[in-house]
């Protein structure tokens, strides 16, 4: 007999447990519906913190002229200087989202944020915008190894 009614008190509070949640889902989804969309606020890039932390990653490759590599099949890695932002940060999420499929550059696009794509595209793009990018690699102990 204790075993049946063990069972029947553990019934109950797994239902009554599911209804709870259920109701704190809906609830939680009312709310958000009735909640104004916020706006996004425009993330703006700075080349100077890419140029001191975030480009060590790229210039392994991309920095080196006429640069081809083997992995995933032999190509010319393209040289990113001078490209427009608004194509670095495009490029940098079709990667991060899986729309582009290189596997080294969905790996490195992983790991960077929406600040850090705005960043290394306000650093690449300076060249083309006609302002010249900071000169040389990260800044000693920055960046790199």
């Amino acid at each position: 007999m204790p075993r049946l009614l063990f069972s029947a008190v553990l019934g109950a509070a797994l239902a009554l447990g599911a209804q709870a949640a259920l109701a704190q889902a809906k609830a939680k989804a009312a709310k958000k519906a009735e909640a104004p969309a916020a706006q996004p606020k425009e993330i703006v890039g700075n080349a100077d913190d890419a140029h001191r932390n975030k480009i060590a990653m790229c210039i392994g490759c991309h920095g080196i002229p006429g640069y081809k590599t083997a992995f995933p099949d032999v190509y010319h890695v393209p040289m990113i200087a001078g490209q427009k932002p608004e194509y670095i940060k495009a490029a940098l999420k079709a990667y991060r989202e899986g729309a582009r499929p290189h596997p080294s550059m969905r790996g490195i696009a992983a790991s960077l944020s929406d600040q850090d794509i705005a960043d290394l595209a306000a650093y690449y793009g300076a060249e083309h915008a006609g302002a010249e990018p900071a000169k040389g690699g990260p800044a000693k102990g920055e960046g790199s190894k």
